[in-house]
C-alpha cells in the first residue's frame, strides 16, 4: 500500500497511491487509519484522486475508517473521488454517510455545524 501523509491545517491528509481499493489493500488501509486514531489524529482527510476503482472490502474500510473517527468525536473526510468511485458511493447509498469534498482546500473550509470559510483567514 502506497500512501504519504501530510499535516494541513490541524488535519491529517493521507494521498493514497493506488489505482484499486480493495481486498488486496484494504485490510492494510483500515488498520493505518485506525492506528493513526489511536495515536491521536482527530481529523483524516483521505484524498482518492488515484483510485479508479473500490470494491466491497474498500468499502468496508473506508466505513471502519468513518465509524471509528465518529467514536473518537474526529473527523473523516474523502477528496478527489473519481467518476465511477462516486458512482459505487451513489449506488449503495454512502454519499449519506461520507463528507466528500473535490478537493483538500473544500475539506479543510468546512466546520461541522458551521458554515464554509476561508481556513487561510483564521
Amino acid at each position: 500500500m502506497n500512501i504519504t501523509l501530510e499535516n494541513k491545517d490541524g488535519s491529517t491528509l493521507l494521498r493514497f497511491h493506488e489505482e484499486r481499493l480493495d481486498a488486496h489493500n484494504s485490510k492494510e488501509l483500515k488498520d493505518y487509519l485506525l492506528e493513526l486514531m489511536e495515536k491521536g489524529s482527530k481529523k483524516l482527510i483521505l484524498d482518492l484522486s488515484e483510485v479508479r476503482f473500490v470494491d466491497s472490502s474498500g468499502l468496508g474500510a473506508l466505513l471502519s475508517g468513518h465509524k471509528n473517527a465518529g467514536l473518537r468525536e474526529g473527523r473523516f473526510a474523502l477528496v478527489g473521488v473519481q467518476p465511477r468511485v462516486q458512482s459505487m458511493f451513489e449506488l449503495t447509498r454512502l454519499t449519506r454517510v461520507f463528507e466528500i469534498y473535490p478537493g483538500v482546500e473544500d475539506a479543510l473550509a468546512y466546520v461541522p455545524g458551521g458554515t464554509p470559510h476561508d481556513s487561510k483567514q483564521d
